[in-house]
Formats: structure tokens, C-alpha cells, sequence
């Protein structure tokens, strides 16, 4: 695997039922408001499309470490409640796969995230700051689990 290659295996297990979370993590231009630790910006582009496949959202993103990434999310097909997949493009590009499976009243979520980082300063030092990168990754999803369960108890709070 090239140095600037990357592949990450996400999973989460979340007290709530399957179709809400689906509804939360399909809506990628929210993400700054409930996951603000990493989605700093996202302006959508919707395709027109009445099955939503080929709508955009352009990302501003940042990790833990001292670096910011543009990056375009587009649908390329989904199921609703159970997978939503994106490819990338911009400071990386791949390949991200939203698994939702349920198990009652809650849910075990995976994200499979395939990507190349193609941002002049990640590429060249990818070949030795790659597990620093990885950790960075990590800590952004963890970020996200935090902010993904504070976002079911707002909704479940402001449920009717």
C-alpha cells in the first residue's frame, strides 16, 4: 500500500433505533452543528435527484493536529436505514461507507473509509508521520461518537 493510501475500519454501537441514526448521518450539511470538532463548514448541492444519489456537500475539516482539509462528500448510493456510501475528493480521495445494523432499539454502526491523501503536506509526509495520521483519524472519530450520541439526546428531547 502506498504510504499516502489509507484504510480505516470505524465502529460504533449506539443505544438508538437504526432509522434515526441513518436520518442523522445522511444529512452531512449538519454535521458542523453536532460533530464541531472536526466539520468546521459543509455547503450543500443537491443533484435534483428525487433517490438524493450525486448530491454534494464541500467540507472544511479538521483533526486534532495543526492541519485543515477541503473535501467533497457525494452520494453514490444508499438504503435507507441501513448503508450510505460517498466517494471523496479534493485534499483526499476514496471511498466512505456508512454500515447500519440493528440490534433492537439500538444499533452497531461501522464506517469503512478507504482514501488517498492527496494534500501536498499529507503526501509527502505520509511516509513517516502515517501513524500520527492514523491516531489523528481516531481521534476524530471518537470526537464523533461523542457528538453523534449528544445529537440522539437532543433529538430525543425535543421529540414530540
Amino acid at each position: 500500500m502506498p504510504a499516502n493510501q489509507y484504510q480505516f475500519l470505524t465502529q460504533w454501537h449506539v443505544a438508538a433505533p437504526q432509522e434515526l441514526l441513518y436520518e442523522i448521518l445522511k444529512e452531512g450539511k449538519d454535521y458542523p452543528r453536532w460533530w464541531p470538532d472536526v466539520y468546521l463548514e459543509a455547503k450543500f448541492t443537491p443533484s435534483g435527484r428525487a433517490d438524493h444519489v450525486g448530491d454534494r456537500v464541500e467540507f472544511f475539516t479538521k483533526g486534532w493536529l495543526p492541519y485543515r482539509l477541503h473535501w467533497t462528500a457525494e452520494v453514490v448510493r444508499h438504503q435507507q436505514p441501513e448503508f450510505i456510501e460517498i466517494t471523496a475528493t479534493g485534499d483526499f480521495v476514496g471511498r466512505g461507507i456508512w454500515h447500519l445494523t440493528a440490534e433492537g432499539q439500538e444499533t452497531d454502526i461501522s464506517f469503512d473509509w478507504q482514501l488517498r491523501a492527496d494534500k501536498p503536506l499529507l503526501r509527502w509526509l505520509s511516509p513517516i508521520f502515517k501513524p500520527i495520521f492514523k491516531w489523528n483519524h481516531h481521534w476524530a472519530m471518537a470526537r464523533g461518537y461523542e457528538s453523534l450520541l449528544r445529537e440522539v439526546a437532543r433529538r430525543r428531547d425535543n421529540a414530540p
